[in-house]
């Protein structure tokens, strides 16, 4: 009875051995929880690079990290629905692509260390103290574009434009932003300025029409509701001959003219990057300033300058992709 009883407690002590080496190594395993704002180029991009980087230094999905992936497709219930999951799975880190998301999540948890990509300006948004000290529990990577470079893009494509006219979402801040440093670079090299908002996609084909008969040329900047309405624009200034230069490529290849912009792919992998060193305890968002980008592309949609007549100079050719 004895060797019986001896036998029987150690098998129930392997057993909850297994359990026990179970449940540690169930939580050895990272869960990201990744808030996308909306589906379109720039965005999956994003979360494309950021995905890969984890992968190209280890973390394996299935096997040492879980990636819990929800796009709320513009909805802002939808982006509170996720984010009260999350905060209730306790997922260890969050991936918040585009404003929205980020405020979103950001107002559900002080605890959760989050990270942000496709995002202008933290300290407008009011997700971070400071780009050097953010100082709450958000940091991450910004997108805020080389505005002025891109207007002068405009002018160098442009040369005979008087008016400028801009077009965003009114409810966007990150679209704020840009249209306000827009204009002030605008106004600086002697252009006419003016702008039509939205409030959202239903709004895009009568705002484009509306613009098209104000202005010489068209600029638009990361704004997400534009970024996937563009071939509605397109529908309108093709027509018109209007050009219309984009806050980035994904815009240009669905319809923009050209564009000086951000790689969002590299730009989510620099986020990635960030995220490594979350994870493996190294570094705090309160105290990991933000990030920008390091290099600018040009993309050039080839079969639109030759729609609307415009030449492009011989120095820009190179980067000219007929769409």
């Amino acid at each position: 009875m004895k060797r019986i009883a001896k036998a029987m407690a150690f098998v129930l002590a392997m057993a909850l051995f297994v359990v026990f080496a179970g449940c540690t190594k169930g939580k050895k395993v990272p869960t990201v929880g990744i808030i996308q704002y909306m589906e379109h180029v720039a965005l999956d991009s994003a979360r494309e690079g950021f995905i890969a980087a984890l992968k190209d230094n280890g973390y394996v999905e299935g096997k040492n990290i879980t990636f819990d992936i929800q796009n709320a497709q513009g909805d802002q219930t939808n982006l509170s629905t996720i984010s009260d999951r999350f905060v209730s799975n306790k997922v260890d880190l969050v991936l918040a692509i585009a404003t929205p998301a980020a405020q979103s999540i950001a107002g559900k948890t002080s605890e959760i260390p989050i990270l942000g990509t496709a995002i202008t300006d933290y300290v407008a948004a009011r997700l971070a103290q400071s780009n050097e000290v953010p100082g709450l529990n958000v940091s991450g990577t910004t997108d805020m574009n080389p505005i002025k470079e891109q207007i002068e893009l405009l002018v160098k494509l442009v040369p005979d434009a008087k008016t400028v006219g801009v077009l965003y979402t009114s409810s966007e801040d990150n679209s704020i932003v840009q249209a306000k440093i827009a204009r002030e670079h605008i106004e600086a090299m002697g252009l006419n300025y003016v702008e039509v908002t939205v409030a959202n996609s239903n709004d895009v084909q009568q705002a484009t029409q509306s613009i098209v008969e104000k202005c010489d040329a068209i600029y638009i900047p990361t704004d997400n509701t534009f970024a996937t309405a563009m071939p509605t624009v397109y529908g309108v200034t093709s027509k018109s001959k209007t050009p219309v230069i984009c806050g980035e490529a994904g815009m240009v290849e669905n319809g923009g003219l050209a564009t000086l912009g951000i790689n969002y792919y590299d730009l989510g992998y620099q986020t990635g990057l960030m995220a490594i060193k979350v994870l493996k305890g190294e570094a705090k968002p309160a105290t990991m300033p933000i990030e920008k980008p390091d290099k600018y592309d040009f993309a050039i949609n080839g079969t639109v300058a030759e729609e609307i007549g415009i030449k492009i100079p011989d120095d820009l050719l190179e980067y000219v992709v007929n769409y």
